[in-house]
């Protein structure tokens, strides 16, 4: 029997300096997509998928994330007091009752492999999910998050699996980039993985988003590897090593993926999901109308 994902390891110690200045001093994950900051949408896409225990690997100057996911005591009392109900439950549902948050430091920058390797002995040996809240990712209006459609998947394979989308072909070089057969709707068995290849040497341009559900075993594979591209423990090597001794599969989710590790992507993502909104998105809309572009 195939064994539920109950944790999920989001990798939180980068410096963020894509966005300079602004994060000299508060985490990128904080950084606000709408009303809601970047860790926010990725812990509840966990939530929505059943996870209850996350685990974030984190970093110096990252202590505005830990935080977030507490018990705010003044702010509690003075909505309380105030009888600003609403405000009260938005605040207290940041955290649910039956989720559990716990943090460990990646002391040094050494590859998201290596973030991973960090989580070891919170996860134990037990799949797990990981998740990149650099990607901000969204099911199909009405459809189940794109975590949750992994589960799914992992629970009819159990075995790994990857969130994969097609890229431009000049953007190859900014993924981890997978090939394989067919294994059924939506599934691709891999039996090549690349770490950010040149066009010229790309298997396909099938891209690895940052989603991911993996076997214990991917531990013992960081642990023995030596550091690949960028001088890093990638995790996209442990996987290539993973796959000489089990399946490991891609998985064509249904849904949208903003890259908000970029100024782009955060501007594409804030623009979409604000005019989502209920509270702001009529008048959003009016107003984008409104301007001469």
């Amino acid at each position: 029997m195939t064994q539920a994902i109950r944790k999920a390891v989001f990798p939180v110690a980068g410096l963020g300096t894509r966005f300079l200045p602004a994060t000299k001093a508060a985490p990128k994950e904080m950084l606000p997509v709408v009303d809601k900051p970047l860790i926010q949408y990725a812990v509840e896409e966990a939530y929505a998928a059943g996870v209850r225990h996350m685990i974030f690997v984190t970093g110096r100057s990252k202590r505005a994330i830990e935080d977030h996911f507490d018990t705010a005591y003044e702010l509690e009392n003075e909505l309380e007091a105030a009888h600003k109900d609403e405000l009260l439950a938005l605040v207290r549902s940041v955290q649910p009752d039956d989720m559990v948050c716990a943090y460990v430091r990646q002391n040094r920058m050494l590859g998201l492999g290596h973030a991973v390797l960090c989580a070891e002995p919170l996860v134990g040996n037990e799949p797990f999910a990981v998740l990149l809240a650099d990607d901000l990712m969204v099911g199909q209006a009405g459809g189940p998050s794109v975590l949750k459609q992994m589960v799914s998947a992992h629970q009819q394979q159990g075995r790994s699996i990857l969130a994969v989308q097609e890229v431009p072909l000049d953007q190859v070089k900014r993924y981890g980039i997978v090939a394989g057969e067919s294994a059924g709707r939506q599934l691709i068995r891999v039996e090549q993985i690349v770490e950010k290849p040149s066009p010229d040497k790309a298997p396909s341009r099938m891209g690895v988003a940052g989603r991911y559900i993996l076997t214990p075993g991917i531990f013992d594979e960081i642990r023995n590897q030596p550091t690949g591209v960028g001088g890093e423990i990638q995790l996209t090597d442990a996987i290539a090593r993973l796959m000489q001794r089990e399946a490991v599969y891609a998985f064509q989710y249904e849904g949208k993926r903003y890259d908000c590790g970029s100024k782009e992507g955060f501007l594409e993502a804030t623009v979409e999901l604000a005019l989502q909104h209920p509270q702001v998105g009529h008048a959003f809309r009016q107003y984008l109308k409104g301007l001469s572009l």
